[in-house]
């Protein structure tokens, strides 16, 4: 079966990691996407360590499958030679502050009289409009100033620095996803492309629909590291094990509760969370730090307790359920040498049959604007 984006063309000029990541889901379910990267640099997580043929394994990771071609930007030319690529182009995706596209001649209105049905999708951290449109900012900042990362408070009461890019993922790269795909439907109606305004600060508020609902109806504003999914509550919290490894405890609701108490063998008096918040937490740490990880994991097993032994990445590359998931099945190569690629939330039905594919090397493709001069520029 044909897979639901071929022959979808994707031109990418964005670097780093929302867009690329953006453009590889697209690649995934089928699209052909060309980024287009400064000759001799190219995009720079290609400089990244560790590397893993070339260039790092960073840049590897999320330009599998995808084709390269080279370009000066400023160039007066620039234009003219990226046109017949504009022209059967379906989408575009930037990552450029708001208005360097415009002043390269490749903005919306200048691509759309080329080609009025393109799906032109800027990532940005602070979106198109605004006071702080042109403020440069991180992952980080979008997520304090969302309000997002003062929502978790480590044991001295400060915001933790949160283990995963939330903003550049889940604020920019599957909004742009969504969007996108949203947009090449409307397209089949309107024949039509749109611009698309992706604002990484903006998307995280979602995550927040439990803190804003609270606030907004109720006038309870969150504490920070208070609340119930947030470490105010032994039913949601992490204890150390005896051997100084963790166990996730979960047990919201209370059929899950009961059985988790029943499973530690917590004494009567603590069982009523509510009684005694802070007594119940430090009568669990205690019953949690009587034993190994190992011996709760097995003591835990089976009881329907919602509960995990805290992994390392390692860990969970091995595990039994990810493994026999096929979650790892699908592999980067690369000179010779092959490793597990990064699994992406596309569904195994809508990708190829190829497990193995390669990253581009810079300006491998420069062929399809007639020339191969800036390759190795």
């Amino acid at each position: 079966m044909s897979q639901p984006l071929a022959g979808v063309c994707v031109l990418d000029f964005s670097t780093l990691l929302p867009g690329p990541l953006a453009t590889l889901l697209l690649a995934e379910a089928g699209a052909e996407v060309i980024k287009i990267e400064r000759p001799g640099k190219g995009d720079e997580m290609r400089s990244y360590q560790p590397k893993f043929g070339s260039d790092s394994v960073n840049f590897a990771m999320l330009n599998r499958g995808k084709r390269s071609v080279a370009i000066d930007l400023k160039a007066a030319d620039a234009v003219a030679r990226l046109r017949p690529l504009i022209e059967r182009a379906d989408v575009v995706v930037e990552q450029f502050r708001p208005g360097v596209m415009d002043r390269l001649g490749l903005g919306y209105e200048a691509l759309t009289a080329i080609n009025p049905r393109i799906v032109y999708c800027a990532i940005t951290g602070y979106g198109q409009t605004g006071p702080k449109a042109q403020v440069a900012a991180h992952d980080l900042n979008y997520v304090a100033e969302s309000g997002l990362l003062g929502l978790a408070a480590g044991a001295d009461g400060a915001p933790i620095v949160p283990p995963a890019l939330i903003a550049d993922i889940a604020g920019g790269t599957y909004p742009a996803m969504i969007n996108i795909l949203l947009a090449l439907r409307e397209r089949d109606t309107t024949g039509r492309g749109r611009k698309l305004d992706i604002a990484m600060a903006d998307n995280l508020f979602t995550f927040m629909y439990w803190a804003l609902g609270n606030g907004l109806a109720a006038g309870k504003w969150p504490r920070p590291g208070g609340e119930l999914v947030s470490g105010g509550s032994p039913r949601y919290q992490i204890y150390r094990t005896q051997d100084g490894k963790f166990l996730a405890a979960a047990p919201l609701e209370q059929k899950f509760w009961d059985n988790f108490c029943d499973a530690i063998g917590l004494e009567a008096p603590w069982r009523d969370d509510a009684r005694d918040v802070r007594g119940t937490r430090d009568a669990i740490v205690q019953r949690v730090a009587s034993r190994t990880a190992a011996q709760w994991r097995e003591a835990l097993a089976g009881k329907d307790v919602c509960c995990s032994i805290v992994a390392s990445v390692e860990e969970a590359l091995a595990d039994a359920h990810f493994q026999a998931r096929g979650l790892f099945a699908r592999q980067l190569a690369a000179e010779g040498r092959s490793i597990t690629a990064l699994p992406v939330p596309i569904d195994a039905a809508f990708r190829g049959e190829a497990t193995s594919a390669t990253y581009p090397a810079l300006g491998a493709d420069n062929v399809l604007i007639g020339t191969d001069r800036e390759r190795n520029a």
